[in-house]
């Protein structure tokens, strides 16, 4: 289909959209990003649904898929981050948890208390606390540019009678974004600032300890010179698709986060020294000993955990696929 085609879409998309142009011809990629996922009724992720494992009707895995194993290197991972601090001291709190897929759901853990806040609902962190998130900050809203005609044009999304098209849009985009100058025609650049603004929000909440966040991303730099077809990818019914306005409130639509954004979120909140690693150098570097133990466990045999330790850390799996920001952040001194 080419962009210039109308996607169909449902009469509630189609109603949800109209009433957020409010009369415009054309929304932003990121306001129709905003309706198509959490529109509280034709919203991707306010559907009551499971959306993540191997079962009929699902869309997409995670590293959840191999909870409990998951959960507990994860817990374990953090307990070593934390140093000589005692983790019972610690909330754990998880920030865009899928109904019934926490990471903590399952068995014991270290912390003095377990909570899963979902995809969109109001954030309350305080005190000594431990906040993490998995695959969260990709799938927030963002903006679609194309460097067109010698110069960047943000793209939209226009509303139909019974469909959806692409639209270019003005005015120039964000001047935040430090744009190149020049691009080849048609470079692509999927800007995912609502995960920054994300970030600093959770970020900015009354509290201190360990963030830790695991995603996948790139640097800016890498955003705006090695991608030039964007980032922005549809996941329905397991399969990878390009075509973002297909399905709309029926798909999930992500893009890689901007890990220079996250990292400065962070530090303009507290945050020492971010640093982002893949998840098998993560979990090598900081669960080793967790590890250790399962491999001696179970040797000699290829149980359920080993094989979920390989799909967690080989590279052609998830290993090099995904990465984890952690930074910390101490207790606040008075003067």
């Amino acid at each position: 289909m080419q962009p210039s085609d109308e996607y169909p879409a449902s009469p509630a998309i189609l109603g949800a959209l109209r009433a957020r142009a409010g009369g415009r011809p054309a929304l932003s990629f990121e306001e129709f990003m905003d309706v198509a996922l959490y529109d509280p009724v034709a919203g991707y992720y306010r559907r009551e649904r499971p959306r993540i494992g191997y079962a009929p009707g699902t869309d997409f895995l995670t590293a959840t898929a191999s909870a409990p194993l998951f959960g507990r290197m994860v817990a374990a991972a953090c307990v070593q981050l934390l140093g000589a601090a005692r983790p019972g001291d610690y909330d754990f709190v998880e920030v865009g948890a899928e109904s019934g897929c926490g990471v903590l759901r399952e068995g014991p853990h270290p912390f003095r208390s377990y909570r899963a806040a979902g995809i969109g609902e109001p954030l309350r962190i305080g005190g000594a606390s431990v906040v993490f998130s998995n695959e969260l900050f990709d799938a927030q809203p963002f903006r679609r540019l194309r460097f067109s005609a010698g110069r960047w044009r943000e793209l939209g999304v226009r509303v139909g009678a019974a469909g959806l098209a692409e639209a270019e849009m003005e005015p120039a985009p964000h001047a935040t974004l430090a744009l190149p100058e020049a691009a080849p025609e048609g470079y692509a650049i999927d800007a995912p600032l609502a995960a920054a603004a994300l970030a600093r929000a959770i970020a900015g909440q009354p509290w201190h300890g360990l963030f830790v966040a695991f995603d996948y991303g790139k640097s800016w730099v890498e955003l705006a010179q090695a991608t030039p077809a964007g980032t922005a990818r549809a996941y329905r019914g397991h399969t990878q698709g390009n075509d973002l306005l297909a399905f709309a409130g029926e798909q999930d639509l992500t893009c890689h986060v901007c890990w220079d954004w996250l990292c400065g979120a962070l530090r303009e909140t507290g945050f020492e020294d971010p640093r982002v690693e893949s998840q098998e150098a993560f979990f090598t570097r900081h669960a080793a000993d967790f590890i250790a133990s399962v491999v001696a466990a179970e040797a000699g045999r290829m149980s359920r955990d080993k094989l979920a330790l390989l799909q967690l850390l080989h590279p052609a799996h998830m290993g090099q696929k995904f990465q984890v920001l952690w930074a910390l952040r101490p207790r606040a001194v008075r003067a």
